[in-house]
């Protein structure tokens, strides 16, 4: 019964794990940690394609022909002409709006209209705010409505695709958006519009990216630095062959910190210039590697029930057999994602581990308040055989092990047995016979246990204590002979208070050796017995047998170790059952008080 309520308790509680873990994965309660996360796990430099190349405004070309804002379009015109019909496509990441002077501006429209190359030219989607109220009068936002496109000046000379970025909330670049409704025409990006010409150019099947309201998130293959930038000037002064770029894809735009054209992408604490950004996008798209959102509600069941059967584990089996399962599983799912997202599909990073972790935690957690509390039922119940001071011992210690088996210490041994028991229980209800001796047997254990003794056990309406086992303990033999005393005197002290009640009255006899015995758990490895045995216990034993009403008898080896410190009354010798010699006994009547300026 008590098995199967245990079962109920941790179903229950496996159900609150998986409960919570769902709502936490799905509804992303650290989706911006869980991001950082997948940042540095999924974007790793997979090398990038050479045939993408940048020819850069860099400072150089800054140095020499000045600021942008002053170039004539002849510039434009002037770099079209020099790479010929070497590269593949080129694409300029500028915004070429507005007219600057008008024979430049005429000289770049005819090189574009007359140029067998490709030519993709950059545009910019200019984006209002404007507030809707929805038929119950809430107010809601719209911060990418359309308001005007800006193009560039050659007009239908050349294709365009908008430059706009759209970082996330923590200003970091981590999708595109491809294509964009501007007021029912289909707009496409900068870097898709080049990738669709570059396939158009090469006669090649485009790759259809998987996209989320026009997002595609971005499988970033370099780092800022990675692809090969030419300065602008080098190929406009002739310092590079043009043949370099034969079959190339080649990305014209700012390279230099000036013209704030730089923005913080995953994995890196570098900057990246947006040309290496529309680079990494055409990239991602040439090499079919678009990776999808999987699936929030799949991933959050998975996640959950993993949770769950890994905290039944940890609630139902050891630490051994738990552990283990959670680190592999852990493990596991990091690795899974990793596969998974080199397949196409991302998924969370941190939810699976940060609950494998705290499972771990709470099984941890767990183990150890079940086990102190075992630990705790366990020495409140040793606490009714042995000395407390015994028991903190082992407890402080944790080093006692119960098995099989004993040795051979010095110890000393106390009998003692209520005498008239066995007439006085004739003539007593049983619940008075128990009232009794409950009584006397709560004397006698608190006595010893007062003294340091163990108790070993009870026999019947006799008790019997071993002093210097399981452990060491000073001075055991006068504590022996203090606790035989301060039985006998305890019951001198409720005699009267039987005599009262119930008419009756019992006293003890106590007996008490010292000698070397065999020590330890006496029995069978399910059943076993804490004790001594040996001569010198059974003539403990026949020491009690002998003794009168509120005697304490003891041996002549106990006396010859306290007899400066207790006061006796000689015996003599008597004959004790199955001793071969008769055994000199002396009667223990006191402790004598220390002489003044020593120490007992």
């Amino acid at each position: 019964m008590k098995g199967k309520k245990n079962l109920l308790i941790t179903l229950a509680e496996t159900t609150a794990v998986i409960a919570a873990s769902f709502l936490i994965c799905f509804f992303d309660i650290l989706g911006g940690v869980d991001t950082l996360l997948k940042d540095n796990i999924y974007q790793d430099r997979r090398g990038i394609n050479n045939k993408i190349k940048i020819i850069g405004i860099d400072d150089q070309t800054l140095r020499e022909l000045g600021p942008m804002g002053t170039w004539s379009r002849q510039v434009y015109a002037e770099l079209i002409e020099k790479l010929q019909d070497y590269p593949d496509v080129v694409i300029f990441d500028l915004m070429l709006t507005g007219s600057m002077d008008e024979q430049g501006d005429k000289t770049l429209t005819e090189v574009c209209q007359n140029s067998k190359l490709p030519i993709v030219m950059g545009s910019h989607i200019n984006f209002n705010t404007v507030y809707h109220y929805s038929d119950s009068g809430v107010i809601y936002i719209d911060n990418y409505n359309v308001e005007t496109v800006d193009m560039p000046i050659m007009g239908d000379a050349c294709e365009t695709g908008f430059v706009n970025a759209f970082p996330d909330s923590d200003g970091i670049i981590r999708s595109a958006l491809l294509t964009y409704n501007c007021n029912g025409e289909i707009a496409e990006s900068l870097a898709y519009k080049a990738y669709r010409e570059y396939c158009r150019t090469n006669q090649i099947v485009e790759n259809v990216p998987d996209l989320d309201e026009g997002r595609m998130n971005i499988s970033y293959a370099g780092h800022p630095g990675d692809y090969e930038k030419i300065s602008l000037y080098s190929v406009l002064h002739g310092d590079i062959d043009p043949k370099i770029f034969g079959g190339c894809v080649v990305f014209v735009g700012a390279y230099a910190s000036g013209l704030y054209d730089q923005y913080a992408v995953p994995a890196t604490s570098d900057i990246m210039f947006g040309t290496e950004i529309h680079a990494n996008i055409f990239q991602s798209l040439y090499d079919n590697k678009f990776p999808v959102n999987a699936d929030r509600r799949a991933v959050s069941v998975v996640s959950a029930m993993a949770a769950g059967l890994l905290f039944f584990l940890f609630r139902r089996t050891s630490l051994k057999y738990s552990i283990p399962p959670a680190i592999i599983m852990g493990a596991a799912y990091i690795a899974g994602g990793i596969f998974l997202y080199g397949r196409g599909l991302i998924i969370p990073m941190l939810y699976f581990p940060l609950f494998d972790i705290s499972v771990v935690i709470l099984g941890i957690v767990f183990y150890y308040l079940t086990a102190t509390a075992e630990r705790k039922k366990i020495t409140e119940a040793f606490r009714k055989y042995v000395a407390p001071q015994v028991v903190d011992e082992i407890a402080g210690k944790g080093g006692y092990s119960i098995r099989l088996g004993g040795e051979s210490r010095e110890i000393a041994v106390l009998f003692v047995d209520i005498r008239g028991f066995t007439p006085m229980s004739e003539n007593l209800e049983p619940e008075q016979v128990v009232d009794i001796l409950n009584s006397y047997l709560e004397l006698t254990t608190n006595s010893i246990f007062n003294n340091g003794g163990t108790l070993d056990k009870f026999i019947g309406d006799a008790t019997m204590a071993v002093f210097n086992a399981p452990f060491d303990l000073d001075d055991y033999v006068f504590r022996a002979c203090k606790t035989a005393l301060d039985i006998v005197a305890g019951g001198d002290a409720i005699e009267s208070k039987f005599l009262e009640k119930y008419g009756k009255s019992v006293g003890f006899g106590v007996g008490v050796n010292c000698g070397k015995a065999v020590v330890g758990n006496i029995g069978c490895s399910f059943r076993m017995d804490y004790t001594a045995i040996g001569d010198t216990v059974n003539t403990a034993a026949r020491l009690e047998a002998n003794a009168k009403r509120g005697q304490v008898l003891i041996s002549e080896e106990v006396y010859e170790k306290v007899k400066n410190r207790v006061t006796v009354k000689p015996v003599g010798t008597i004959p004790l059952k199955g001793k071969s010699k008769d055994v000199f006994v002396y009667s223990l009547t006191g402790v004598k008080e220390p002489e003044q300026g020593t120490a007992e």
